[in-house]
């Protein structure tokens, strides 16, 4: 798995983005000596059992009849063996859940390519941090409060945009192997903001992140929180399983509350960290995003063609 490999499309390179001293890039290279170890700890990979699991999560595919699938694509089948811990029964499981999500949502996933949604970026309440956490995770920061114009930019329009960091952070073997963190910052919602909220909403919110992403969710972060977020999270409450819900924090203000977590040095002064690298505004990430379209094209030519049988 050299080079670009991990790509679905014929992409040959890799987009970057330069703040000042630092270079963001999606970092596709192969794992690190100290990461595969990590992974050997955590999720029991070794050469003979990913090999084991690989050619196992093959075959099982392969009977899916309805099913499109890149399976010949080692670094793709990787993908969801890794936060499956090698599993091949339980990755099989995840691909079709992952594809069948799609279909039941198909009026968020159909033709869903950044260039088609340069609106989400432009708002400037999603991006990633530039610097991973302590424990090699990425970091997805989502403002929900008085940054998110509402009647603008809507709850899908933020969903997608979500869906579209996600399929890029899939695409890196450290992220794979790490996993994810999430800090919804929802300082300034407002009772008009909450409205947004809906039951079937938050069920697809619970529904993706539970069995439906194919990269491990390490953390969701809830800071600076007025009272009535407890109005949305009620709406919520009802679909999370106890091992997503465990894993929801909510640290308001409280700044060692959530560096308990997320170590200051990753994190930028707003959050009481200590990291000097710029913030990647939406519009850059747009941009370094709209250079992967062919990808998306190419993520968006697999799965099922109609509802998967359960």
């Amino acid at each position: 798995m050299k080079g670009n490999s991990c790509m679905l499309s014929t992409l040959t390179e890799v987009p970057t983005i330069e703040l000042g001293s630092y270079t963001l890039r999606l970092e596709v290279q192969e794992p690190s000596p100290e990461l595969l170890e990590k992974a050997r700890k955590e999720l029991r990979e070794t050469p003979d059992l990913a090999s084991q699991s690989i050619a196992t999560l093959q075959d099982l595919l392969k009977e899916d009849t309805e099913l499109t699938a890149p399976v010949d694509n080692v670094a793709w089948l990787m993908r969801f063996l890794r936060p499956t811990k090698f599993y091949p029964e339980s990755a099989c499981t995840l691909v079709k859940n992952y594809y069948s999500f799609k279909v039941k949502h198909k009026n968020m996933y159909d033709g869903l390519v950044p260039s088609k949604e340069k609106n989400i970026f432009n708002h400037d309440i999603l991006t990633v941090l530039p610097m991973r956490d302590q424990d090699g995770r990425r970091i997805l920061i989502i403002q929900l409060g008085k940054k998110w114009k509402h009647n603008k930019c809507s709850l899908d329009e933020v969903f997608k945009g979500a869906v579209l960091f996600m399929e890029a952070a899939m695409l890196e073997p450290e992220t794979q192997i790490c996993g994810a963190e999430v800090i919804f910052d929802m300082d300034g919602l407002t009772l008009q903001q909450t409205w947004q909220f809906t039951p079937p909403f938050a069920k697809r919110i619970v529904d993706w992140l539970q069995d439906s992403v194919p990269l491990r969710i390490k953390g969701i972060h809830i800071v600076n929180q007025p009272y009535i977020f407890n109005m949305v999270f009620a709406l919520f409450k009802p679909f999370l399983r106890d091992k997503l819900r465990n894993r929801i924090y909510f640290h308001g203000t409280d700044r060692n509350s959530l560096h308990k977590h997320l170590s200051p040095k990753c994190l930028p002064e707003c959050y009481g960290g200590t990291c000097t690298v710029a913030r990647v505004s939406g519009p850059e990430w747009f941009e370094l995003l709209q250079h992967l379209e062919k990808e998306y094209e190419a993520i968006n030519s697999y799965g099922y063609k109609k509802v998967a049988k359960k």
